[in-house]
């Protein structure tokens, strides 16, 4: 090759080696620099900037809001009407249970700043507060770390905080930690959760003169500036998601061609486990990256601290990306998000953040093994536990961990013949927990298992041994551990929100909860095992029948089934499983439904409201019901199911699974 072909060879190598760094550092596909400019950053008396030369972020110095995103000449995708400490903040909710105070709804100002890390490649700053007795009651008792960083090539800047109690302070209530971005009214019109929940969005204003629903939250558009949205409901329940599907999300410009993310790379800093729902992006526009709440939970999830004792957790790093594009259609920002997350998701966990708290990939550990479901009544042989949720989380009892706020969770799923691999789980001692979709229960494997840094557990095989009596004489839905497989009615004509027509996600729509009256306006439910489907006759929510605009009555679903051979003296069993739980209380009556004591209650449970929020599922529970031969008669049997409480239209369950078990030993 001639000297000059060489020189040309080298020098597209040099060209093509730099493009693809620059996507793997999250680089707009349309940015043109051969090299990434130096970040660059300015101390003023009350702001800080950070600037790359793609994004210029803003923020109040001390205190740690963000006032100001700068990007493709457009001053500030944050909204410029509202004060410059309501635009992008950290915040939580919290309370002094020692003092019953109120609750606190705190932006977390900070009163000290320092820069951590100064150079071309990268800049990283601090904002802190530290608390001390004499700051008072109505200060949160907590050390506060707020932490951002802008990176040299990257469209866009992380944000991770350092929480931390000391041993001897203050009972503390944390009910909610998250960081909310408020996004320019006038440029963001899109939002984007999922390939399939995505759509023109109403303004705030639209909502303000709307018609409020049964809460404020749910609003009816009457006259909204696109009056294509005209008579559809708006609320920000309906685009809530699971953690383990709540990746990225955000808003687009269908104007300026830009787009405004929050990439959430890891589920190891959420609370609640791979199933815990909650909320992300809604009208205002805004755009949230949320570490914990009660919502799907109840009020008792969050973070409780008690006589004295130390906590500290690290939330994020997440990534709020920027990018844009010159096409028309907004699916293309949406699918260059995607690709970002990704490239996110595996350089998990960051090699760049400078706290000590956060460790790094060599800091940390891994785990292997192999899970098998053993139950002789589906499979003599052991069966794999495939596509299962296998998970790290703090030391608890089976299934505590849809309930655990202050540690850290590590969850995977497993391949076809159940093998997993739990890799980046930080230093410290763990239960390992799972759920196997299609089959009743949790797992937990006995005994801690110690997380040291590179090495590799290897725990062997497991085996769960999922609730089993007997026999299944018959079953109700999927173990799975939700009401989607239950009949979801359409919406009442007028209280309709489009995304949601014909699709997946059908129980996302307003008012559901009403529905059930207007099918079961006088008689409650029946449902005829051999004979009904669960998929068209099982209503997916027990709730109340309202009788007029205000009052609601207790509803009682009836089981009919038939029963051959009985043994009286043998020991029957009812598999209650819940998807969720509001101030409900079933009742369980067998084949007398007069009876004056219930055979089973499961007295008041829940508080998780899923059903107002339009979720198919919340705080998973598992009643097991015993039942004696002489109850059940040879012939037609019925189980009468009986939600006794009748407040409001929110009282009521979400039913995973029903399943009756016969004696040990007996046919199937």
């Amino acid at each position: 090759m001639e000297k000059g072909g060489r020189l040309f060879f080298f020098f597209m190598l040099l060209h093509c080696t730099t493009i693809i760094h620059a996507a793997e550092r999250g680089i707009p596909q349309n940015y043109n620099q051969d090299s990434p400019s130096p970040v660059k950053l300015h101390v003023l008396d009350k702001h800080v900037e950070i600037d790359n030369g793609i994004v210029k972020l803003t923020l109040m110095k001390p205190s740690g809001y963000v006032s100001g995103v700068r990007y493709k000449g457009i001053d500030n995708m944050l909204e410029n009407r509202l004060k410059e400490t309501r635009r992008g903040y950290w915040d939580i909710v919290w309370s002094r249970p020692d003092i019953r105070t109120r609750s606190f709804f705190d932006t977390l100002e900070c009163t000290s700043f320092r820069i951590v890390a100064e150079t071309e490649d990268q800049v990283e700053i601090s904002f802190t507060k530290t608390w001390n007795l004499s700051l008072g009651n109505n200060v949160v008792p907590l050390n506060i770390d707020k932490r951002y960083i802008v990176l040299s090539g990257v469209s866009g800047f992380y944000s991770y905080a350092i929480f931390e109690h000391l041993e001897g302070w203050p009972d503390l209530n944390v009910d909610e930690a998250r960081i909310a971005f408020k996004l320019r009214h006038d440029m963001f019109d899109y939002m984007a959760i999922s390939d399939d929940k995505q759509r023109i969005m109403p303004t705030e204003n639209d909502r303000i003169i709307g018609q409020t629903l049964d809460y404020g939250e749910a609003v009816l558009l009457t006259n909204p500036v696109n009056p294509n949205l005209r008579g559809e409901v708006d609320d920000k329940y309906q685009y809530s998601c699971d953690n383990k599907d709540n990746r990225v999300h955000g808003w687009i410009s269908s104007d300026k061609r830009v787009g405004f993310w929050v990439i959430t790379p890891s589920d190891e800093f959420r609370a609640g486990g791979p199933f815990k729902p909650d909320l992300t992006s809604h009208a205002g526009p805004t755009a949230l990256a949320v570490f914990f709440s009660g919502h799907y939970a109840g009020p008792n999830f969050g973070v409780r601290l008690r006589n004295g004792e130390p906590w500290k957790k690290v939330f994020g790093p997440v990534f709020m990306y920027l990018n844009s594009d010159t096409s028309d259609e907004p699916r293309a920002l949406w699918e260059d998000a995607k690709k970002q997350m990704s490239q996110e998701t595996k350089k998990w966990p960051y090699d760049f953040p400078l706290s000590s708290e956060f460790p790094k990939a060599n800091q940390r550990g891994t785990i292997n093994g192999r899970l098998f479901v053993r139950d002789t009544y589906i499979n003599r042989e052991l069966i794999p536990a495939k596509s299962a949720y296998v998970g790290l989380g703090r030391p608890g009892e089976v299934g505590s961990w849809q309930a655990e706020t202050k540690g850290y969770q590590f969850w995977t799923q497993t391949d076809d013949n159940g093998y997993f691999t739990i890799r980046s789980v930080r230093v410290d001692t763990y239960n390992l927990y799972a759920y196997v979709p299609g089959i009743i229960g949790d797992y937990k494997y006995n005994g801690g298992i110690i997380v040291r840094p590179e090495i590799q557990i290897q725990i062997g095989d497991l085996v769960y041994d999922p609730p089993r009596n007997g026999p299944t004489l018959w079953e109700i839905g999927i173990p799975d551990p939700t009401a989607a497989e239950f009949y979801v009615p359409d919406p009442a004509p007028s209280l309709v929100n489009k995304l949601f027509i014909n699709h997946t996600e059908k129980f996302r729509q307003y008012g559901l909860w009403d529905r059930y009256t207007d099918l079961y306006p006088s008689e409650d439910l029946i449902y005829t095992v051999g004979i009904s489907d669960y998929r068209k006759d099982w209503f997916f929510a027990h709730v109340n029948r309202n009788v007029d605009k205000y009052n609601y009555v207790p509803t009682t679903w009836r089981i009919l089934f038939d029963a051959r051979n009985v043994s009286r003296t043998g020991n029957y069993t009812l598999r209650l499983a819940l998807a969720s739980a509001n101030f409900a209380e079933i009742q369980v009556r067998i084949n007398d439904p007069d009876a004056r004591s219930p055979h089973f209650t499961t007295g008041r449970i829940g508080r998780d409201n899923a059903i107002a929020r339009h979720g198919i599922h919340g705080q998973y529970l598992l009643y097991n019901v015993d039942l004696l031969g002489f109850q059940l008669i040879n012939g037609k049997n019925t189980i009468y199911l009986k939600q006794a409480r009748a407040s409001s239209p929110f009282n009521g369950v979400l039913y995973d699974y029903i399943r009756l078990e016969g004696p040990f030993g007996s046919p199937q």
